[in-house]
């Protein structure tokens, strides 16, 4: 199974031009990709999407993928016109289960910051159920962020230590539901590697199975390519960084074939990150 992340800053380059043809390019040049999770999506936001749907036309551009965008923020101003921001992913493997969750947001109300969210996408992978977790904590508010961290640990402790298989009942939905306890979580977590807050997830010592840095687990000889402030120095004044993470759940740490860092594209203020698991654990 191959996956790529990324956080596209919505189409915009570090020319400042949106272009989401570049964007599908460069992603799948750099990985043919059985996954792509891809982060900032926006629609009718004209700041940043000139009033069009990005994820209708990311859509279009990946025939094939069967394409899922769910929004942290989705407002309505007075003319009745729908805005929504957030994560999408499209799979071209059988997808099985899809789950927007809202994650935390404490002190909304005191300085900036915006509601964030994990996009869940169960697929069927060559190895079995897999929920592929896309998505982008809070920037500003490190408090918000360690909030956030704990309900994504939340959700994966609840699937590890109490999975579930569909049923042949997807029409009933007490019986179609299904819960995997593997998972491969992805994004822009806006912290860097030297943060606590990293070790807090590859750390993590919960009941049933625990996010790894697949990088650390498969690349520990070899020093982390940076995945932000590459190109654009503009939004980045302190210079490269490392903020775009994989983690997998402890059973698939086995199956890591590889992993890297796409650092020359400037195709976003973010590079992408690509990461392939073996069928079998290597």
């Amino acid at each position: 199974m191959r996956l790529l992340t990324w956080n596209i800053q919505c189409g915009k380059g570090c020319d400042g031009i949106v272009d989401l043809e570049r964007i599908v390019s460069v992603a799948k040049e750099t990985s043919d990709a059985d996954v792509f999770c891809f982060q900032e999506v926006s629609s009718n936001f004209s700041k940043h999407d000139g009033g069009s749907d990005q994820s209708a036309r990311l859509a279009s551009l990946l025939p094939g993928y069967m394409p899922i965008f769910r929004p942290a923020i989705e407002t309505i101003d007075q003319a009745g016109q729908l805005h929504r921001f957030g994560n999408m992913t499209l799979s071209r493997l059988p997808v099985v289960q899809i789950n927007n969750h809202i994650l935390p947001w404490p002190g909304a109300g005191t300085g900036r910051s915006m509601r964030r969210h994990a996009l869940e996408v169960t697929v069927k992978s060559a190895f079995g159920a897999v929920r592929i977790v896309n998505t982008h904590l809070e920037y500003y508010s490190s408090a918000q962020r360690e909030a956030q961290i704990a309900r994504l640990l939340d959700l994966q402790e609840d699937a590890s230590t109490s999975p579930k298989a569909p049923t042949a009942r997807p029409d009933e939905p007490y019986e179609s539901q299904s819960v995997a306890a593997s998972s491969l979580m992805c994004g822009d977590f806006n912290f860097d590697v030297t943060n606590p807050q990293h070790t807090i997830i590859d750390r993590s010592a919960r009941p049933g199975l625990n996010y790894r840095d697949a990088w650390t687990a498969r690349r520990s000889d070899r020093e982390r390519s940076p995945t932000c402030g590459l190109y654009d120095r503009v939004q980045w004044t302190e210079g490269p960084d490392c903020r775009d993470f994989i983690f997998v759940t402890e059973d698939l740490v086995g199956r890591i074939h590889h992993i890297d860092v796409n650092v020359r594209t400037d195709a976003s203020d973010h590079q992408p990150v690509f990461i392939e698991l073996a069928k079998t654990e290597m």
